[in-house]
């Protein structure tokens, strides 16, 4: 089960492919945001998805959340896969699993190939409150991004 609301979000620094190497990415300060954990790149469902929060990202700017998608890929691979597919949200690497497991959303055994994130979704206020949290029935189910947008309109 992920992390209930009403509890203070762990805090975390991970890394991400940016222009010129690898930059942190942490929660952002004074601003909402919007946590996407999702089981790996370049696959169906996840591609779908973030592809979807893509297209609807300026919905979410206008509701001021930063969008933040988190897996245990590499951010190397990561990168090829945002390039490819055109993600425009930012990507981070939780290869060592320590945000994932902080969130509570670790998904054991992902078809036999080894532990992933689960698909699951926060939202958390600009002082670090989880306002919204679901983790999906499979990792072939998609967030309900309806209420994720009605969290963050509460917020606005």
């Amino acid at each position: 089960m992920p992390l209930s609301v009403g509890t203070k979000a762990p805090a975390f620094t991970l890394k991400s492919k940016a222009a010129d190497g690898l930059k942190d990415v942490s929660l952002p300060a004074g601003k909402n945001a919007v946590l996407i954990f999702f089981p790996l790149a370049f696959t169906g469902v996840c591609t779908q998805e973030l592809c979807d929060i893509t297209a609807g990202l300026s919905s979410y700017g206008d509701l001021n959340a930063d969008v933040i998608g988190i897996s245990v890929d590499s951010p190397f691979a990561q990168e090829a896969w945002a390039q490819k597919e055109k993600i425009g949200i930012t990507l981070v690497s939780d290869l060592n699993k320590e945000t994932t497991k902080a969130y509570d959303v670790l998904f054991p055994g992902l078809a036999g190939i080894g532990d992933t994130s689960a698909r699951a979704a926060f939202v958390i206020d600009k002082t670090g409150v989880i306002q919204y949290a679901e983790q999906t029935a499979t990792p072939k189910d998609l967030p309900d991004f309806g209420a994720i947008k009605a969290a963050l309109a509460k917020l606005a």
